[in-house]
């Protein structure tokens, strides 16, 4: 067993640590195991396989903001397909050229082939007479997470 779940005073899931740092915060007394391996112990303690927090740990950020914009992710929400043709994507095109302003946004960029991101160049996609296939949105972090 190599990580560990580690849940929310709620049971919520929170995140994945080593069996080390598992152990470490069961020492700290900021954990309590809550499933473990049966018949398999490390000093004192049986090995977990997932921990629960003594105390609630607010997550607010996680259900606000949504997660920070990156190429991967862009990505990954466009399931790599192009959103002007829709054959397999590798780059990433600002839909409001980077030169006019455009930024780095979710809202601003989509996954895009290598030819369409040429042809597009350094217009939008009305002034290019290529539409887009889709609206690009702000994805959640179940989104990214699941595919």
């Amino acid at each position: 067993m190599d990580a560990v779940l580690v849940i929310n005073a709620d049971l919520g899931p929170l995140h994945r640590v080593t069996v080390q740092h598992a152990i470490r915060m069961l020492c700290r007394r900021v954990a309590e195991i809550h499933e473990a391996e049966p018949d398999q112990l490390i000093g004192v303690f049986p090995v977990p396989r997932v921990v629960r927090l003594v105390r609630y740990v607010v997550t607010r950020w996680r259900f606000n903001a949504g997660p920070a914009w990156s190429r991967a992710g862009v990505l990954r929400r466009d399931g790599r397909r192009c959103a002007y043709c829709d054959a397999p994507a590798s780059t990433i095109d600002h839909i409001l050229p980077r030169s006019r302003g455009g930024r780095n946004t979710w809202k601003n960029t989509t996954a895009a082939c290598y030819e369409c991101n040429q042809r597009k160049g350094d217009r939008t996609p009305a002034e290019a007479g290529m539409p887009l296939r889709r609206e690009p949105a702000t994805p959640g972090w179940a989104a990214l997470a699941g595919r």
